[in-house]
């Protein structure tokens, strides 16, 4: 399954189509380089959520946690993690099998740590800077 994202203005609509592709999903990691635009993807998930809380990247908290009308919604940015230990330190278990959804940037960095039933969101950028989003 994949979407075609051509400006910022189908962001809704990815955001749409990427929730209702996968209704009994709770996580998503992000696979993407870099500027491929992770972060404002999720933005636009958490819109179409109704988060009531202002969404940025937690790069620097490594979670933030917004509020909606359907529970809690964490993002994760595990860019700055040294090791896996860390997210066992921050406790990710409790957020990843909480049932709430969860929207990870960066899952390369805790491999083994990723559900096995977690949704799979790759984000390519094509040469005329659209972007690709596939489901796996």
């Amino acid at each position: 399954m994949e979407f075609k994202v051509a400006n910022p203005g189908s962001l809704p609509d990815a955001a749409k189509w990427l929730i209702e592709q996968n209704p009994d999903k709770r996580v998503f990691v992000f696979q993407a380089g870099m500027g491929a635009g992770k972060t404002t993807f999720i933005k636009a998930i958490c819109e179409y959520l109704h988060v009531e809380d202002s969404t940025s990247s937690p790069t620097f908290s490594i979670v933030n946690e917004y509020s909606s009308e359907n529970g809690p919604v964490y993002h994760f940015d595990f860019y700055r993690l040294k090791d896996e230990q860390e997210a066992y330190d921050l406790g990710y278990e409790e957020y990843f099998y909480s049932g709430d959804y969860c929207f990870i940037e960066w899952p390369e960095k805790i491999p083994n740590l990723i559900p096995e039933d977690a949704a799979i969101v790759k984000i390519e950028v094509a040469e005329d800077q659209s972007r690709l989003i596939k489901i796996k």
